[in-house]
């Protein structure tokens, strides 16, 4: 066989395995794309549940239905992003209730006392500035196990990015998905909202994993 044959056929064949490793890879991905990043643990007694931001009631029902089940006397809410427009309106004693304290409300309406409803007092942006801000806490007042609340999609990510943030803090994380979320892990790509935040959250997640992302 001359050298040019044998050229064309390794390419030839480096192709077909590309193509044969992209077609196995995309099934993988179709079928266990979204069921991989819901990652949970089993509920266990803790010493407080901590909800992470990203929606209004989502995350905060189940936060209240784990209280009233009796799996932690405390529930922290993260803050959120909150915007220098906000601190701009607190200046001139415009009243103007943060998303937090929102949700503490509904709470509150809900059966939980306020005095069980912890509101950090700064702007966190991302999951892992949420992440520290739950070490600083934990630490202040001694809690040695924490319920993290989160969505299906972002058990995963937020799993990664806390265990790392707290590693060595003598923290026990168990990780819930709210059942008030009705995204469908094993079916993400027959819903538009499934699909965006599939495809973002493995994005996040694989820069996370690269060490790029905070």
């Amino acid at each position: 066989m001359f050298p040019a044959t044998r050229l064309r056929t390794a390419v030839r064949r480096g192709i077909a395995g590309a193509l044969l490793f992209c077609a196995i890879a995309g099934g993988w991905f179709v079928v266990n794309g979204g069921r991989y990043l819901q990652h949970e643990d089993s509920l266990v007694p803790a010493d407080a549940i901590f909800v992470l931001a990203g929606t209004r009631a989502e995350r905060p029902l189940e936060a209240v239905d784990l209280y009233r089940a009796g799996y932690a006397p405390w529930i922290a809410l993260s803050p959120g992003r909150i915007e220098p427009a906000e601190a701009w309106l607190s200046q001139r004693a415009i009243r103007f209730p943060s998303e937090a304290a929102l949700i503490r409300d509904v709470m509150t309406q809900l059966g939980v006392p306020a005095a069980a409803v912890i509101v950090a007092d700064r702007s966190v942006d991302n999951t892992a500035q949420e992440a520290t801000l739950l070490r600083r806490l934990a630490q202040d007042r001694g809690w040695r196990r924490v319920i993290v609340v989160t969505s299906k999609y972002h058990t995963r990510r937020t799993g990664f990015a806390f265990q790392r943030a707290l590693k060595g803090a003598g923290v026990e994380l168990v990780f819930r998905a709210s059942h008030y979320d009705t995204a469908d892990p094993a079916h993400w790509w027959r819903y538009r909202r499934d699909y965006r935040f599939v495809i973002e959250e493995w994005q996040k997640l694989i820069m996370y994993r690269l060490g790029v992302a905070g």
